[in-house]
């Protein structure tokens, strides 16, 4: 039995993303949590899945084009995920082992070479490490490795799928 239509499937994608953006611009905005910029790598991470949701279920592609559109989701999943549990496994290392803070994204982008950017924002700070809001005792870092997960295992159904 068929989950939905891969076109259904890729549109529901779509407004997952955009539910979880509405969730992550409120709690920024209206609640006042300042994300961090492993935080800001998963927003882009869920905007780029989002993206490729939108057009996938625009353009309603057959069988190859479907899996291309799967590949490029489960990818940028993936890495949403690989941040995700990066920033999960810093939240469980002391704060003294870490360093204080990093530069703002906006300094770091105008000032150093991306590749150096990369290497400092994976490798973490205590900004990165704090649990500032919790929802069933889980961080938000936790909640959004879960929503990639979730959204790798779509992408992953959408690509093995054998019947459209």
């Amino acid at each position: 039995m068929a989950l939905a239509k891969p076109r259904t499937l890729f549109l529901i994608v779509f407004l997952g993303c955009v539910g979880l953006m509405g969730v992550a611009l409120y709690l920024e905005h209206v609640v006042g949590l300042e994300p961090c910029p492993m935080c800001i790598v998963q927003r882009i991470c869920l905007i780029a899945v989002g993206l490729v949701s939108l057009v996938a279920a625009l353009h309603a592609p057959g069988g190859v084009g479907r899996r291309i559109y799967s590949v490029l989701m489960v990818l940028f999943a993936v890495a949403g995920a690989g941040t995700a549990a990066r920033q999960v496994w810093l939240q469980s290392v002391p704060p003294e082992q870490l360093e204080a803070c990093l530069p703002s994204l906006e300094f770091m982008m105008d000032a150093l070479p991306l590749q150096e950017i990369v290497r400092l924002v994976f490798h973490g700070t205590a900004d990165c490490a704090e649990v500032s809001w919790t929802l069933f005792s889980l961080s938000l870092p936790e909640w959004s490795l879960l929503a990639f997960l979730g959204l790798i295992l779509v992408g992953l159904y959408q690509l093995f799928r054998r019947r459209v």
